[in-house]
């Protein structure tokens, strides 16, 4: 059996069945199942996950029953086929047809002939299936660009429908990988140097100066990684750290800071002087920021356990600066993590812009009078975003927004994220 197409379907059931993160579903399974081509099996899978809804609709054309009701065994199997023969001009018809066909007899037995049918029919359909008319706006851009209908609408009720097909083909496109370079070990121009001589394309971010575009593969397991010369970080991120602009031997506190990446730009930018608190509610995802930051150099970072929507009465008035990175829908980031476009919209994801004012409401008592409190999302939803930063300076007016501002895929190149520095008055 091909051992890309394994570790492919293997992936992907980890994330439909599991509901695995992608990218670490994927790296899972490429160190368990070795494939000859990671390149081919993370072209499958992200091929897959990104057009899903339109796969499903293609492959509705050619059954009997209900995609939502096949085992999800039998519709990776199909999905995988589908996306060859339809999206990978390298793999011939016949190797998608057979390979996918050796799947279904090792992992779906008795369904082979039923896969074996329904690629062969879609083969002799010419890959010509129509979408659905155009006319019913929000199903038409659904089905083309494999986002669940809601998203759709929510983008529709924000901007026209050329620039939501914009940021539709933006979130489905592959991002760049972008590094923060660690600027207590190195700088830009000495970095990029290191990293063009080894082979790889290095150009400078647009909108932050420790950032870089790197083309390449491998470069997570080189020296200059390994010894703390940069971390991957969009460059969204960075311009989180950048507006809250924390200096030397200030007091930070990062609210929801796991997994890590603004606490540990925030420590290098002030040169580990100073003091930065980063807490999460989960434990293990601390120790995520404390090997970080001993790779990193960072030693200013203390790690700490809490739920960011109760207020720690010790802490009241004592930051400079305060970084509520809140938890949300995360909209912005589904280049990297496709999976998002297909949640449903729960009472969980309704009631989150609660849980976000709780969080910001409760984070904004610990700045000291005079100092900064930010607040972001990796998110494009109103709701989680502007309408939150209303509800919270109703109830506080002591507190000033100083800048503002969205980040689009379509726009700037980066994830969608929104950024709001706030300052607290002077008593």
């Amino acid at each position: 059996m091909d051992k890309n197409r394994k570790t492919a379907y293997f992936t992907l059931l980890d994330v439909e069945s599991k509901k695995s993160y992608s990218n670490i579903a994927l790296n899972h399974n490429i160190i368990r199942f070795k494939p000859d081509s990671p390149a081919f099996v993370r072209e499958l899978v992200y091929g897959v996950l990104e057009n899903k809804i339109y796969i499903d609709y293609l492959i509705s054309r050619f059954i009997k029953t209900q995609v939502e009701n096949m085992k999800t065994s039998d519709i990776t199997v199909l999905r995988m086929g589908i996306y060859q023969l339809k999206f990978m001009d390298s793999v011939p018809a016949y190797a998608a047809v057979n390979e996918s066909v050796d799947l279904a007899k090792k992992f779906c037995r008795g369904r082979e002939g039923f896969v074996n049918g329904v690629l062969r029919s879609f083969i002799r359909s010419g890959n010509d299936v129509e979408l659905p008319d155009r006319s019913k706006e929000v199903e038409y851009l659904s089905v083309k660009y494999s986002y669940e209908p809601w998203i759709v609408e929510l983008w529709l009720e924000q901007y026209d429908v050329d620039f939501v097909e914009e940021l539709l083909t933006a979130g489905n496109a592959s991002p760049d990988m972008v590094i923060r370079v660690n600027t207590l070990k190195t700088s830009r121009e000495d970095l990029k140097a290191r990293i063009t001589a080894k082979g790889y394309t290095a150009n400078e971010g647009l909108l932050c100066k420790q950032a870089l575009h790197v083309k390449g593969t491998g470069i997570l397991e080189g020296k200059l990684y390994k010894s703390g010369m940069f971390s991957v970080q969009d460059e969204s991120s960075m311009s989180v750290v950048d507006i809250l602009d924390p200096q030397p031997n200030e007091l930070i506190m990062d609210v929801c800071a796991a997994p890590g990446g603004k606490s540990l730009a925030a420590a290098e930018k002030m040169r580990n002087k100073g003091r930065i608190i980063a807490r999460d509610i989960y434990r293990r995802k601390l120790s995520i920021i404390e090997n970080e930051s001993e790779r990193l150099g960072v030693k200013s970072i203390e790690t700490t356990v809490w739920d960011a929507a109760r207020v720690d009465s010790a802490m009241i008035e004592k930051a400079d600066r305060v970084l509520v990175d809140a938890p949300c829908s995360g909209l912005g980031v589904v280049r990297r993590k496709p999976e998002i476009k297909y949640k449903k919209m729960t009472s969980e994801i309704i009631e989150l812009p609660l849980k976000q004012l709780a969080i910001l409401s409760a984070s904004s008592q610990y700045v000291k009078p005079g100092g900064v409190l930010v607040y972001s999302t990796c998110t494009i939803s109103p709701d989680e975003n502007q309408k939150v930063i209303r509800d919270f300076l109703k109830k506080n007016p002591n507190y000033i927004i100083e800048q503002e501002m969205q980040l689009l895929p379509n726009v700037d190149n980066t994830d969608g994220f929104f950024i709001c520095k706030m300052k607290k008055d002077k008593l």
